[in-house]
């Protein structure tokens, strides 16, 4: 496919007219019709601003595409995932998790990943089963992994939640404040600080960075991802510092940092 191809199909995705793409770059529908008819290709201004038009990358629209590739919107099967989490509570006696992992499926119930048909759920059974794959059984730390948007997403508060003291705290440190473009810097760094004070919340909070890294392609759009990377590399690399200095999370420390740093550098040269 070339480029005019790649127009076409990002305009259709879109429901957008050709009249539309043709005001929103101050040009003529013909200009965008001879695009898409592969008659002339758009100078380098145009392509630049059909990107950010269209909010992807310039080789989204500029690169050939002789061959495409099915995508997956989850590996798992969320409910296998809950199976799992809950045979290991009950072998491994942890009562917290039991209580969090029932109470976290009702209250997610309905609510899906953004731009996808993946139930919620599947992102904190997702980190649950991360911790665990890691060999951290640890009852708070499993716990506020399958609990640790609910107050954030669910309008819960930390009374409701069906745990100990510590998970509670854990949650609550997790739990994102809403934030404006003017407030925005100053929340965003006493929310990290916060975080900083307690290992098992900056070990969760790196899990959950890991799993919405891996999503975030289809998740969110352009500017969204850029102000991921640009977050991720301000804040975490305090996180893993935590996490290193806990000896038994110093395995999980090593793994994190390299997931994390990896999807990076990949999102970099995509971008």
């Amino acid at each position: 496919m070339g480029i005019g191809t790649n127009i076409k199909n990002l305009r259709e995705e879109r429901n957008l007219t050709q009249e539309q793409v043709a005001e929103a770059l101050g040009i003529t529908f013909q200009a965008v019709s001879s695009w898409e008819r592969e008659e002339y290709k758009p100078d380098t201004d145009k392509l630049i601003r059909l990107a950010e038009f269209f909010d992807v990358s310039v080789s989204a629209i500029a690169e050939e595409k002789n061959k495409t590739f099915k995508t997956k919107e989850a590996i798992y099967n969320w409910e296998h995932m809950k199976t799992f989490v809950k045979t290991t509570a009950k072998n491994f006696k942890l009562r917290n998790t039991l209580k969090a992992v029932d109470f976290a499926v009702e209250v997610h119930k309905g609510q899906q990943r953004k731009k996808s048909e993946v139930p919620y759920i599947y992102h904190p059974l997702n980190l649950a089963c991360h911790a665990l794959s890691m060999d951290i059984i640890e009852d708070e730390v499993i716990a506020a992994c399958l609990l640790h948007d609910v107050i954030e997403d669910c309008g819960k508060t930390a009374e409701d939640l069906p745990v100990n003291d510590e998970t509670k705290k854990i949650v609550v440190l997790l739990s994102h404040p809403k934030t404006t473009d003017r407030d925005r810097d100053k929340v965003m760094s006493d929310y990290y600080n916060a975080i900083l004070s307690e290992p098992k919340a900056s070990l969760i909070k790196c899990m959950d960075r890991c799993n919405n890294l891996t999503t975030m392609s289809w998740g969110l759009s352009r500017e969204r991802i850029y102000r991921m990377i640009k977050e991720t590399e301000e804040y975490y690399p305090a996180l893993i510092k935590t996490i290193k200095a806990t000896p038994e999370y110093n395995n999980a420390a090593w793994l994190l940092q390299y997931q994390i740093e990896s999807m990076l550098d990949i999102y970099k040269r995509l971008m």
